[in-house]
């Protein structure tokens, strides 16, 4: 099985993975997958440590010659800003982080022992390790992209747009959104954040074109392609839902306004609508895969909450750390790539092969037999 396991700090020397179980003979590009640590850095509204840091991966296993050897895959990428053991102690905790959760979890009366892991810092690795499965992917034809939906109360309008168009436009935007008139509105609310000393949430929409029917299973609960998205996609820092198609709206529907009529074109099967955003019974049906994901406002805020000092035990405001007014373009690279972790794992999973021309004959007998 495809799996993956990060350990590193947010103020730590490193950040690290290792991805176990990617077939050998797959060419590795660290510049693409520095192109995406890129991406996960850039966005309006980020706070200073994104002008310190400037993340590159070295990978330090599991290649030779640009190609993955079929063993475990170690990533590093090392923080500039480390300084773990000279910050001073966090004892009035944050409403919204780990703070106070992890406070009494791990019996501590000091939060930077808990945030300096429960920061998105982490993520870091984690796209690296998503970059990696994005090019595997796309020996398949898979792509997956992102995109900005909404912000505060501001929606993208983009119900018009193709998908070519919206990841163009969404690749040219300073938030992601492939609606530049949503955009300027948007900017208007961090600003407005900003100069209140507040922070802002917002969607964005995970497309993946391109992915086999059949990647999933309806057999057990814990293979169902939907279930796994979601459990990966909560793990998000500031994450707090997930939805797929219509999602939630599509609740308010009758079934005949919400199910997609299965047609027929040529030989090819498809459907008149994709309310159901490529998944059926836990399994991937051939149309385009749509998650969308909704993100709180973070947590820091400069006009900090009420909180408690954890040692006085008295009132107290909540600890202001360096920290983001919005982040929605980190985190919608970092749904990117954890979207492209997850599909890799299925496409193992269903095709197996310890190289990737083993898989690829796997894959292409199986697209045979479906006639697609």
């Amino acid at each position: 099985m495809l799996r993956y396991l990060t350990a590193g700090e947010s103020h730590g020397k490193a950040l690290v993975a290792i991805l176990e179980g990617l077939p050998a003979g797959l060419k590795l590009n660290t510049k693409e997958i520095d192109g995406e640590l890129k991406r996960r850095q850039s966005g309006y509204g980020r706070g200073k440590r994104m002008e310190i840091e400037s993340d590159k991966v070295e990978i330090i296993s599991g290649l030779r010659k640009g190609h993955s050897l079929g063993s475990p895959i170690a990533l590093l990428i090392k923080n500039k800003d480390f300084k773990i053991d000279k910050l001073a102690q966090v004892t009035c905790p944050r409403p919204g982080h780990a703070d106070l959760a992890g406070i009494l979890k791990y019996d501590t009366q000091d939060a930077r022992d808990i945030l300096e892991r429960a920061s998105a810092r982490e993520t870091a690795v984690r796209v690296a390790v998503g970059a990696i499965c994005k090019g595997f992917l796309a020996e398949f034809g898979i792509d997956v992209i992102s995109h900005t939906t909404y912000l505060c109360s501001v929606d993208a309008q983009t119900g018009h747009l193709s998908v070519k168009d919206i990841a163009r436009n969404a690749s040219k935007s300073s938030l992601n959104c492939a609606d530049k008139y949503a955009e300027r509105l948007m900017i208007r609310r961090i600003e407005q954040a900003k100069e209140k000393g507040d922070t802002v949430g917002g969607g964005f929409e995970i497309i993946a074109l391109n992915v086999p029917p059949g990647l999933g299973s309806c057999m057990h609960f814990d293979r169902k392609i939907d279930a796994r998205l979601a459990g990966e996609l909560m793990s998000i820092q500031a994450v707090k839902g997930v939805e797929f198609g219509l999602g939630f709206e599509g609740a308010r529907l009758f079934g005949s306004q919400f199910h997609d009529p299965i047609a027929i074109q040529g030989k090819k099967i498809t459907r008149k609508r994709n309310n159901a955003g490529g998944v059926e019974g836990g399994m991937t049906n051939g149309e385009p895969l749509l998650v969308t994901c909704a993100m709180k406002p973070i947590s820091t805020l400069m006009k900090p909450l009420d909180s408690i000092d954890i040692k006085k035990k008295a009132p107290s405001k909540a600890a202001v750390e360096r920290s983001d007014i919005c982040a929605i373009v980190a985190a919608s690279v970092v749904g990117e790539n954890s979207t492209a972790f997850i599909l890799a794992q299925a496409v193992m999973e269903k095709f197996g092969g310890d190289s990737i021309g083993e898989t690829m004959r796997n894959y292409k007998g199986y697209m045979r037999a479906l006639k697609l």
